[in-house]
C-alpha cells in the first residue's frame, strides 16, 4: 500500500512537461507586458559596496558549491539531503533553459547599449535572461518549498535572488525584465524539482551518492 501511495505522488513526466511549458509561456507573457509598458530603463552604474561584482560572484559560486557539498554529504535518504539533490536538479534544468533562451533572444546588455529594445542581435548579446539570478533562485526554491511553512525564517532565502537581481541591474549586466524573467524561471524549475519524490540526477548515480558521505565513515 505504501508503494502505491508513493507512486501516486510522483507527477507524470508529461504533466511536469506541460507545467514547465505553461510556466515558460507565463514568464514570456509577463515580460512582454512589462516590456511594452516601458519598465526597462538604464540605472546609474554602481559597482561598489554590497553591489560589487565580487560579492555577486561569492553568492553565485558559494550557492553552487554549497548545494553540491550538501548533496554529497547528506545523500538522498533523509529530508535535507533529498532537498539538496532537488536543488541540483532545479539549477541544472534552469541552466539549460536559461542558456537556450539566451541564444534564442540574443538581447543586448545595458553595458552594450543604453537601448533596451535591442533583441535578436546575434552572438555575444546574452542579456535575457540572467543566468546567475536563475541559478540563485533555482537553488533556494526547493528549500523554501520544503521548509518554509514549518520554519518561516526560511523564506528569508528569497532575499538572495532579490539581492542578486538588483546587483546585476546596477552593474549594467541585465535589464529589469531580464532578472524578473530569471526569478520566474528559477522558481518554476525549483517547483518542478521539488514536485518529484525522486531527484533525477541522483537516480542515475551509483548507490553511494544516495547514502551520502557522512554515513560511509
Amino acid at each position: 500500500m505504501s508503494l502505491t501511495i508513493r507512486a501516486a505522488r510522483l507527477p507524470p513526466a508529461q504533466s511536469l512537461g506541460r507545467l514547465f511549458a505553461l510556466s515558460l509561456f507565463g514568464l514570456l507573457f509577463c515580460v512582454r507586458v512589462l516590456y511594452a509598458g516601458g519598465f526597462d530603463h538604464l540605472v546609474e552604474y554602481d559597482n561598489g559596496g554590497i553591489w560589487k561584482r565580487s560579492n555577486q560572484q561569492v553568492l553565485y559560486y558559494g550557492l553552487i558549491g554549497g548545494e553540491i557539498a550538501g548533496a554529497l554529504w547528506f545523500g538522498g535518504e533523509d529530508r535535507l539531503g533529498k532537498t539538496f539533490w532537488q536543488a541540483i536538479d532545479s539549477s541544472a534544468l534552469g541552466g539549460v533553459a536559461n542558456e537556450a533562451l539566451k541564444h534564442v533572444f540574443t538581447r543586448s546588455r545595458p553595458a552594450q547599449s543604453p537601448d533596451p529594445h535591442l533583441w535578436f542581435q546575434g552572438a555575444g548579446h546574452y542579456s535575457f535572461p540572467s543566468g546567475e539570478v536563475t541559478a540563485v533562485t533555482a537553488i533556494v526554491t526547493p528549500f523554501v518549498l520544503e521548509y518554509g511553512r514549518e520554519h518561516p525564517a526560511v523564506y528569508a532565502l528569497e532575499l538572495l535572488p532579490a539581492y542578486d537581481a538588483i546587483a546585476r541591474v546596477k552593474v549594467h549586466a541585465h535589464w529589469q525584465t531580464d532578472v524578473l524573467a530569471s526569478f520566474a524561471l528559477g522558481s518554476a524549475t525549483g517547483y518542478l524539482a521539488h514536485s518529484r519524490d525522486s531527484p533525477v540526477i541522483l537516480g542515475v548515480l551509483p548507490h553511494g551518492f544516495m547514502v551520502g558521505v557522512r554515513k560511509q565513515f
